[in-house]
């Protein structure tokens, strides 16, 4: 998967926690226990509107460009070769454990009962981890070649050129609807309906091909946020102006949400500035807390999953799909099995659903904190 190294200790503290919170729940919204429904705040919204689990993808963009800001000096000192070399090879192999991680386990029982090779015309292109290499790939070119007030100008030619593609291409009177949106058409063009996701009220890929754009200001909003604290310090001037920033992001975006809803799935404009301005705030609360406070309660549990955040979700997603594909009888894998029968007895209900999905999450905490007794720290 990548090399081991020791931990940068020149990071953010308060970094690591905010990584490490969006890999904790992200983890919880990915594995609720069957038998019941999850709380409605952990589901992500069916189209239109915001839960706290459309926060968790968009949060993680927002920390890798935070992390970049670190790294960019570095990377800018690099010849263009160099950078490019470096970055494309990241970006590939992150694209690459993506897919592969949609094909797993690689096999599939036929209706003969013989086991056969899962087929690539059946295999899902784009994900999570696609999109995070492709948000990558694009931030690392604009910050290695633009300025941040050159960013910031391309950022709002993504949202508004995006808006703008939405409206021109989808289907007149059904823009914005799930089947005839321009970023549905395009990945029906391109992908075809076997490469693209389907356990969605129809065939929708919420990491499409063109809905990849505006998810990329996720990542420059993170780069320049981290580049301003770098510069201002862990101080109250910045939490101050962070938190305004954040207030003014989100008040825009309830204002822009009246004509372009917000939607995840989409990924819309109000979308971003909804989430960039929300984590915002929590970024500079978390500073507030950690840096400036030495707050230390919950500290050492999040930076477990923000110093492996990569590893944790992979081992997370195949180790799920492995307990979702062993029977344990004729109606259960392993999984429903352990969630039904044991938690849902002492648990019932939703409550029971979430107990499952938290012990799960511990489980993959667990895996972390094994490999940071041992200073293992993975890297693409």
């Amino acid at each position: 998967m990548g090399a081991i190294s020791n931990q940068n200790s020149n990071r953010f503290l308060s970094l690591d926690v905010f990584r490490g919170l969006t890999i904790c729940l992200m983890i919880v919204v990915n594995t609720p226990g069957t038998g019941a429904h999850l709380y409605p705040y952990l589901v992500h919204a069916e189209w239109f509107g915001f839960t706290l689990a459309d926060l968790v993808f968009p949060s993680f963009l927002f920390a890798m460009g935070n992390a970049m800001s670190f790294s960019m000096g570095k990377m800018k000192e690099m010849a263009a070769d160099v950078f490019w070399k470096k970055v494309i090879k990241r970006t590939l192999i992150m694209f690459l454990l993506g897919y592969l991680m949609y094909w797993f386990p690689f096999v599939r029982q036929g209706i003969d009962g013989i086991w056969e090779l899962k087929p690539f015309a059946e295999t899902r292109v784009m994900g999570v981890l696609q999109r995070i290499a492709l948000c990558y790939l694009f931030a690392a070119v604009i910050f290695y070649y633009l300025t941040e007030k050159a960013a910031i100008v391309l950022s709002v030619i993504f949202l508004l050129g995006y808006w703008a593609i939405l409206y021109l291409f989808g289907q007149p009177g059904g823009e914005l609807d799930m089947a005839t949106n321009a970023v549905t058409r395009l990945d029906l063009s391109i992908l075809g309906n076997g490469h693209i996701y389907k356990r969605d009220a129809i065939p929708f890929d919420p990491e499409g091909i063109l809905s990849t754009v505006p998810s990329i200001v996720n990542v420059i909003a993170g780069f320049i946020a981290g580049a301003f604290i770098q510069r201002i310090g862990k101080t109250f001037e910045g939490i101050a102006k962070l938190l305004l920033v954040g207030f003014l992001l989100m008040a825009l975006a309830r204002w822009w949400d009246l004509v372009f809803p917000i939607c995840k799935k989409l990924w819309t404009g109000s979308f971003v500035l909804y989430t960039v301005g929300i984590d915002l705030s929590i970024m500079a609360v978390l500073i507030y807390l950690i840096e400036l406070k030495q707050k230390q309660f919950g500290v050492e549990f999040c930076t477990i999953f923000g110093k492996n955040p990569m590893f944790i979700y992979l081992f997370s997603e195949l180790f799920f799909t492995l307990l979702r594909i062993i029977p344990v009888n004729s109606e259960q894998d392993v999984f429903e099995w352990f969630s039904e029968s044991i938690i849902q007895t002492v648990f019932p209900g939703s409550l029971g659903s979430f107990v499952t999905a938290i012990l799960f999450m511990l489980l993959c905490w667990s895996i972390g904190w094994w490999l940071n007794k041992r200073r293992i720290y993975i890297r693409i």
